[in-house]
């Protein structure tokens, strides 16, 4: 299996690198692999940290997540839904946004615990 970029939306995900192209997913919906997550607050598109910052609302308690571009798996435009290859659970136990500053350094927490050898990370 190839390495996933974890910092990087995916040609397949339907979200551009570039945010002028591709599709604005702000306020998309967000599905896990086992059900609706929250919404998109924000997507970003900073060099080596393509992230979603996505608002759980009342299912974690109105806690944001950083989901980097890597765990998202596709876009359904028409639905308005980003679908991500992560369960619940490994979302609800990530690093917190807000709790971790994006940084070099929250980076490095964020990427580790959704990439290989971490504790959220999924075979595609």
């Amino acid at each position: 299996m190839a390495e996933i970029e974890i910092w990087a939306f995916s040609v397949e995900s339907g979200i551009s690198a570039d945010p002028t192209q591709g599709t604005d997913v702000t306020g998309f919906g967000v599905e896990a692999t086992d059900g609706s997550i929250g919404k998109v607050d924000k997507a970003t598109y900073e060099d080596n940290a393509h992230h979603l910052v996505v608002d759980t609302g009342p299912w974690i308690f109105g806690k944001k997540v950083v989901l980097p571009g890597g765990v998202i798996e596709r876009v359904d435009v028409e639905a308005e839904k980003v679908y991500v290859n992560r369960t619940k659970d490994q979302i609800k136990d990530s690093p917190k946004f807000g709790e971790v500053d994006l940084d070099e350094a929250g980076r490095d927490e964020v990427g580790s615990y959704y990439g290989q050898e971490g504790a959220g990370y999924q075979d595609r």
